[in-house]
């Protein structure tokens, strides 16, 4: 058969194709080996060298490096389990195949038989006797000598990135390990591992944004679950004391360094115990999956050192009393504590009641000093709709987060079961959600308040991100860094007309293409396409021009720079602010707030070019200082205000001067 070889290849992948044409021509190509009888992995011979020593082994692995020196050579395999040396001489594998060995590139994968010994260096390495092409490798390895370090490449082709990186794919492992030892933990606590539904029938009233999908047979929209919560409270109420489940998650907002559309959460319920009896859990779990994985409690995370054998444990009022010195208990009237807030500078939630602002001091002031492990309970009954209420202080509830290194890594409540309480915040909670979207398709469970009706017992509940937890364990910056195949968005996606267009374009040859149905589909809407929006200015309304005069002296002191996204994430707990990390030229990275997120997703801004006045004074903006402002421009359509933030050409480098 004749060998494909495809278009625009550069000089090093069209020798690889000519290599392996020249193979397959000859009737053997690698790919017509179906296995190998591989006996050792590189680890094992270095851990048992002894015994080895003067045996013949059989391995395997891709060649990383080769040293070829005239009639001898010596080259590296990687393994699944790491590196190992062999030495491959003209005598002793035959003169033809040691020819083959030479034409061999750096990234094929081999198999080597032979003899384990030890080199004059002290390097433990095989003596091979025979080697075997078993996979072509088409394409060069990155930076060989390096590793890869593009993240945009390291995340998109993960295979290259764990082909290269030996540390990435050592993290890797740890999660396997981290996952392995939570299970094992619950399982030895007599909990019971489930599974429950990912396509549930309506999204519920949460405020977290789902991903709608559709039901072809049943003819029905359906939501992917962003929470398996009603689900494990049912098996409660059904008779399991114990449950818990590892389950994939999924929630249609935005994406940065701690948060993916989808992601593996742990949620656990214990019939017969309280929010404090989770606490005591936590503390004892994270100390052992800990001890288990690390080898001991503290751990490093992104320059802190956290002491996992000391937990805090503060209410939410304490917290925000000790960080900012304001105290809940002064405040007498919503009126009160709306006061108190803007004096402080603390952003206003939609409803402006004192246990909601009580929450936003809590973000403003207290979250980013929580570097050391720490729980906080008793939070507002306003933002806690599943939690039972404080017997005593019916404001407030028994539900807990915890915190290490300024990120909220679990929440527990003690489970609200009274069915007619939650039957009303379910209620309120959908009414609150309709009012802000009115076309949201949010709907109160109703089959779970029935539930709650045949009696649940006091529960507590738990759930927590196993991804962030990986991030602590494995000293990870980003999410994407613990996600083996992180979303990303596709690279050079075509503009909608740019799809109709190639849809219009392609002829289906076979009459049974599952693809023609929606060939046709795409060209009978392009062609029933309304004709492209021209840009309308006629209805734009801007802000009058700025009559009082600035002196040229003042204006030239503002020092507006262009300036690259490094990073940007959404502020927690804030609707409004994006945080910016910049490269401004200088060397350090800045951070800037800027209160855009209604208008874009951090995720599309990473890698743009702006424009910053770079030496305005530091603000604080919900605890962080923000150093500068990013420059956008606003105007009117209507009742509508628009944003756009000013972006330019991303030749432009970081730091140069705008005159």
């Amino acid at each position: 058969m004749e060998q494909f070889i495809p278009q625009g290849l550069s000089e090093q992948e069209q020798q690889r194709f000519d290599k392996l044409s020249a193979l397959s021509a000859e009737g053997r190509s690698p790919y017509l080996i179906t296995k190998y009888p591989v006996t050792h992995l590189s680890s094992d011979i270095e851990a048992y060298f002894d015994e080895l020593e003067g045996r013949e082994v059989v391995i395997a692995g891709r060649m990383m490096s080769r040293r070829i020196m005239g009639k001898a050579s010596f080259a590296h395999l990687n393994d699944a389990k790491g590196d190992i040396q062999f030495y491959a001489r003209r005598e002793d594998v035959g003169e033809e195949s040691y020819a083959e060995f030479k034409a061999y590139d750096i990234g094929d994968i081999l198999g080597v038989k032979g003899t384990v010994f030890k080199t004059k260096t002290g390097e433990i390495s095989v003596h091979a006797a025979e080697i075997t092409l078993l996979s072509k490798s088409l394409h060069p390895l990155p930076e060989k000598f390096h590793g890869l370090t593009d993240t945009d490449i390291r995340y998109r082709q993960r295979y290259l990135d764990l082909m290269t990186n030996s540390d990435v794919r050592a993290a890797f492992v740890k999660r396997s390990m981290i996952l392995k030892e939570l299970r094992a933990y619950l399982d030895g606590k007599g909990f019971l591992e489930v599974d429950t539904p990912i396509l549930t029938p309506f999204e519920i009233g949460a405020s977290a944004r789902p991903f709608y999908t559709h039901h072809n047979t049943l003819d029905m929209d359906m939501v992917l679950r962003i929470e398996t919560e009603l689900y494990l409270k049912r098996l409660i109420v059904g008779g399991y004391d114990k449950v818990y489940e590892v389950g994939r998650i999924f929630r249609n907002e935005g994406m940065d360094t701690r948060h993916n559309p989808e992601f593996t959460s742990i949620e656990l319920y214990q019939a017969y115990t309280d929010f404090h009896g989770m606490m005591d859990l936590v503390e004892d779990m994270m100390k052992t999956v800990a001890e288990k994985v690390c080898g001991g409690l503290t751990v490093p995370y992104q320059g802190n050192m956290i002491d996992l054998s000391h937990w805090e444990r503060l209410t939410m009022v304490e917290a925000v009393k000790k960080y900012s010195g304001v105290d809940y208990y002064s405040w007498n009237t919503d009126e009160d504590a709306i006061a108190c807030a803007k004096a402080h500078n603390v952003e206003l939630p939609e409803t402006p009641t004192k246990g909601a602002i009580l929450a936003e001091f809590f973000d403003a002031f207290v979250e980013e000093k929580l570097i050391q492990p720490t729980f906080i309970y008793d939070y507002p009954v306003e933002i806690s709709p599943l939690a039972k209420r404080k017997p005593d202080e019916p404001a407030f509830t028994e539900r807990f987060e915890y915190f290490i290194n300024a990120t909220e890594f679990g929440n527990a409540f003690s489970e609200l079961n009274d069915p007619i309480d939650q039957r009303q915040r379910f209620e309120k909670q959908v009414a609150i959600r309709k009012a802000l979207d009115p076309d949201c398709r949010a709907q109160v469970d109703y089959d779970f308040i029935t539930a709650l009706e045949y009696g649940m017992p006091p529960t507590g509940g738990l759930g927590f991100g196993v991804d962030r937890l990986v991030m602590l364990l494995t000293d990870s910056p980003s999410i994407r860094d613990v996600l083996l195949f992180p979303t990303m968005k596709p690279l050079d996606q075509p503009k909608q007309e740019e799809k109709a267009q190639a849809h219009a374009d392609f002829e289906c040859a076979c009459h049974t293409c599952p693809s023609q149905e929606a060939c046709k589909a795409a060209q009978e809407a392009e062609k029933n396409a309304p004709a492209k929006e021209k840009i309308d200015f006629s209805n734009v309304v801007i802000e009058p021009l700025f009559k009082d005069q600035v002196d040229f002296d003042t204006f030239s002191k503002s020092d507006f720079r262009a300036v690259k996204v490094l990073a940007c994430e959404a502020v927690p707990k804030s609707k409004k602010l994006l945080k910016f990390t910049l490269d401004d030229g200088s060397g350090e990275n800045r951070t800037i707030l800027s209160g855009i997120h209604a208008y874009y997703e951090p995720d599309e801004l990473v890698g743009k070019t702006c424009i910053a006045i770079t030496n305005l004074p530091p603000r604080a903006m919900m605890g962080i200082e923000s150093c500068g402002m990013l420059i956008s421009a606003v105007h009117h359509e209507g009742e509508e205000e628009k944003l756009h933030l000013l972006m330019v050409d991303p030749h432009i480098p970081a730091g140069a001067k705008l005159y």
